[in-house]
Parts: C-alpha cells; structure tokens; sequence
C-alpha cells in the first residue's frame, strides 16, 4: 500500500522539479536571443567602411569624365597626358573669359537640342574646342561653331552656297551636328570614339580600330590632333565648371543652365 503511494509521489515531485528548472531557463533563454537580435542588427564591417570611403575626396583622374565614360584609372601615360592638357588650359596660357562669355550666350541654345536628340550634355564642349566659338573658315574649309566642312553641312541639312551658309546659323548647325553625332554613335557605341571620329572623320576612326583591333580611344595610336582631343574636350568642360581651380576668377555661371 505504501509503494503505492510513494510512486505518484515521486513523479510529481520530478515534474515539479523539472518545472522549476524550465522556469529558470526560460528568462535566460529569452536574454540571449535578445542579444543575438542585436548583433544581428548591428552594422557589418564592410558597410561601416562604405560609409568611411564615401567621405574620402576622389582623386582627380576619377573625378574626370567625358559623357559619364571615365578615363582608365592606374594608367600612369594617361593620367600624365590629361594632367599635361590641362595644364596647357590654365588662365595664364589660354585667359578664356571670351568663351565663358560666348558660352554663357549660347549654351541655352545648344543644351536643349542635345537634350531632345538624346545626346549627353558635354557634346557642348566640342563646339568650343572646334571653333573657340568663333565664326571663321579652317584652312580645310570647315565653317560655324560646330566646324562642318561644305559636304557634310548639306548632308545634314543645311544649306551652304553662295548666298546663304547655315553653318553660321546656332540652331539650325546644332541640328545637323545632333543628327551627325547619332548616326556615328550607332555605329562606334561609344561616346568616347564619337567625340574622337568628330574630329578625324567616322570612316577614318573605323578604319583604326579595325587595324588597330583596339576600340579603346585612350589606348589607340591615332594622329596627334585625334589623339588628343577628347583629351582637350575634358579640359575644356573642367574649366567651364571648375574656372577658379584654374585661375579664372569668373564664377560657375554655365551650369545654371543645365540644373536639375
């Protein structure tokens, strides 16, 4: 009869004990998720030191760009040409006030036509380079702000014979150099190479890169002129928006015209 008995006894009493441990566990359990909750919210390494780098200024060659196509970084012959180039644009060598000015005037005109045919915004610094915004004849016979030779100029849609010449004609020459550019840039897909085939030709351009089996513009044997110019367009567009790292003491008016 007491065995009986004892045998209920003896396993309330175990399952009262195990109770009390489970109790006593469950606050202990419950601070160690919270703790672990909280490392696991707690900000990774790697994006601890996205947000350090982000406040690192960049170097100059990184802040350089043509048409949001960098140039290649670590490329000490190219850093050494770009930095040369734009040595050659400070205010002491070239004192372009008259192109701020003249670009003041007229990139209201040409921003909005390069906008609606797609073309980037830094298109606008060929003219510069072309013709310094003036309105005389090369040697070779190109004319206008935009430097279009007699051929292309009629191909493109203006009209140039003895009595009128549309080269000289801001919107309707900004036109016909949207409708040029396009067409090269369906071709060549590179921004970079369009600016480079403005100013040699598109047909000689192709004619490199096929006998160069190269289509990177800063790594290609091209003429002199060619070679540098998308180089002299970049330091163009550095002085137009940055003129007093340059010398320059005009303030950066242009890009009033091109905020978003």
């Amino acid at each position: 009869m007491l065995k009986k008995h004892i045998v209920p006894f003896a396993v309330v009493a175990t399952l009262f004990i195990l109770a009390k441990v489970f109790a006593y566990q469950m606050p202990l359990a419950q601070k160690s998720l919270l703790k672990e909750e909280k490392l696991n919210t707690t900000i990774p390494k790697s994006d601890s030191l996205k947000v350090e780098n982000a406040d690192k200024p960049l170097s100059l060659m990184a802040q350089l760009n043509f048409a949001e196509e960098t140039l290649p970084l670590g490329d000490k012959k190219v850093e050494r040409k770009m930095k040369k180039i734009l040595a050659a644009h400070t205010y002491g060598n070239t004192q372009t006030n008259k192109l701020h000015a003249k670009a003041a005037k007229w990139f209201p005109v040409i921003e909005p036509i390069l906008a609606a045919y797609g073309i980037p915004n830094d298109f606008k610094y060929l003219a510069l380079v072309e013709s310094g915004m003036a309105e005389g004849v090369s040697p070779k016979g190109a004319a206008g702000i935009w430097q279009f030779m007699p051929g292309t100029a009629r191909t493109y849609g203006l009209r140039v014979n003895g009595n009128v010449d549309e080269r000289y004609n801001l919107r309707k020459s900004t036109i016909a150099a949207c409708k040029y550019i396009k067409e090269m840039y369906k071709g060549l897909e590179s921004w970079t190479l369009v600016a480079a085939a403005y100013n040699v030709g598109d047909g000689r351009l192709r004619k490199q890169i096929n006998n160069q089996n190269q289509d990177n513009y800063y790594k290609m044997k091209l003429n002199r002129e060619t070679g540098g110019y998308v180089y002299k367009v970049i330091s163009m567009k550095q002085i137009m928006e940055h003129p007093k790292r340059y010398g320059y003491e005009k303030p950066r008016v242009l890009l009033a015209y091109n905020a978003e």
